[in-house]
Order: C-alpha cells, then structure tokens, then sequence
C-alpha cells in the first residue's frame, strides 16, 4: 500500500511530538464533520458539556465517543486517511479507536485549552497519537501550540479541567503505582519551552503524540465559530489502565461496556480502524 506520509514527517513526529500534515482532508470529509457536530449540537450525547458557565455568554461546548451515534463521524472514523496515518507515524500493524471528541467555540467566547497532555486524562496506555483537525482555517496564533520534545520527558501531569478556571483534579503524588505531577506554569515561563505552532489551511491537520503537552498560548476571542475535531488512536499492545479517581467518569461508561483494567484495546469501544493484512482499503 503507498505511503500517506514522508519520511520527514514521521521523523519530525517522533523526535518533537507534534507534525504538522499538509492537505490530507478535501472538503468531503469537513462537511461531513460539520455536519456531524451541528448534530450533536441538536441531539447532544450524555457526555455533552458547555464549559462556559455564564448560559448568556457566548459558549464553549464539547463532546466525546460520539463516533457510534452519528453517521458522519462513523464515516469519517472508518474511512478516512487518518487511521493510515497514524499507523505509518506510530509504526504499527493495527491501529485502534481510542476517542472520538470535537470542540465547538461560539464567535465571542472567552474560553482557551489550558496546558495538558492526553495520556493521563483517560484510564488508556500505550503508543498512541491524535489528529487534530480545525474545519476552519487557523493563523498559529489563534490555534494551539506543542511544547516541542514533552512526549519525552518521562513525566505525567495531573488532569486539568477545561471549564472557565482550569481547575486541577487531584493532587501530586503517587496514584496507582505512578507518580503524577501538576502541570508547570507554562504561561508564565514561555521562555523556558519551544512551543510548535503552524498556520492551517483547510485539510491541513496536526499529529501528536498522547504525551505531549499542549495548550492556548494566547486567549483570542473568536470572530466567526470554531470548529475542532480530534480523534485518539493506538497502536496494537495498548490497554485500558486505570488511572486516578479524575477519569471515574469516562470508566465506568467503559465498566458498563464490560472493559476491565488491563484489557486490550479492541471490541466494541475500540473497534480496529487499520490493519495491514487487510488487502481492501478505502485510501
């Protein structure tokens, strides 16, 4: 099967934690995701959340697993580029579903991504990457930025909450045999991090590692909406892990599903996006 990527692109995954990918996304699939998160909007899931509290104001919305409740986000889940993608930037034979999530900012919204890393909001571990897909086009300053290398520090950072405050769940410490440490004050020290940031245009995308630390380096206050989608992927091996009391929630909808602590990462949550002994494909 050919090759989606260079070989540039997946040294530059691998050494910074975040590449940025040219124009893999025509406008079929945009629309598709559009589409998919104005339906959710009107028929949101359980799992729905306005992170903006003032209900006046301008909000800042949100939801996850919604790959399965939706036709166009199954579509584009399941027949896309991005499985291929993040099979060549992680080297592996299967790539699985992890989550599906999009972000959804009203024109006038004051809310921003706080710093943080995927890897330790969600009960998962292993090889794992994101897409990162704006269904706008993004001038790096209105977008969000990767602290280059973070994916290789060997460190895990406590969750931070997204809603207006970014509060801290938990406290640093040793947390089911790990150690997790409070996210540094990134805002405040930018001269002591590289930070990755790119203008986009439509189809451009970025991959990061699930490790990598990113967050809003400026507040912008949007003129038009914002539409960001993001999908978490994994590499065969990966397994459910329980982390701290933080992702109680997403847990026990994995629980009620029949998923256990140790678990691979495979079935009906997680179905499987890629092999490579498929011999048909939709790329």
């Amino acid at each position: 099967m050919k090759s989606l990527l260079a070989p540039e692109e997946i040294k530059h995954f691998k050494r910074d934690g975040a590449v940025l990918i040219k124009g893999k996304f025509d406008k079929q699939w945009l629309d598709k995701l559009r589409r998919g998160i104005d339906e959710d909007i009107k028929n949101p899931s359980p799992r729905f959340e306005r992170h903006t509290k003032d209900i006046n104001a301008p909000g800042y919305f949100e939801d996850f697993w919604t790959w399965d409740l939706y036709k166009d986000f199954k579509d584009f889940v399941f027949n896309s580029p991005t499985a291929k993608i993040a099979s060549e930037l992680l080297g592996a034979k299967k790539i699985n579903l992890v989550m599906d999530n999009w972000f959804f900012r009203e024109a006038g919204s004051k809310s921003g991504a706080p710093f943080h890393h995927d890897i330790s909001y969600f009960d998962f571990e292993g090889s794992m990457c994101v897409l990162w897909l704006p269904l706008e086009s993004v001038k790096k300053e209105e977008g969000i930025a990767w602290i280059k290398g973070s994916h290789l520090w060997n460190k895990l950072f406590l969750r931070t909450r997204f809603n207006e405050g970014h509060l801290v769940a938990g406290e640093a410490g040793t947390v089911n045999g790990k150690a997790y440490e409070i996210t540094p004050d990134i805002l405040n020290n930018k001269e002591s991090y590289e930070f990755l940031q790119w203008d986009l245009e439509l189809g451009d995308c970025v991959f990061f590692d699930m490790r990598t630390l990113h967050g809003s380096l400026n507040e912008v206050t949007p003129k038009k909406d914002v539409h960001r989608y993001t999908l978490r992927m994994a590499k065969e091996g990966s397994k459910v892990e329980y982390r701290g009391d933080w992702a109680q929630e997403e847990r026990a909808i994995m629980e009620a599903n029949g998923y256990q602590n140790g678990d691979d990462l495979g079935g009906k949550m997680f179905p499987t996006l890629y092999d490579e002994g498929w011999f048909l494909n939709h790329y």
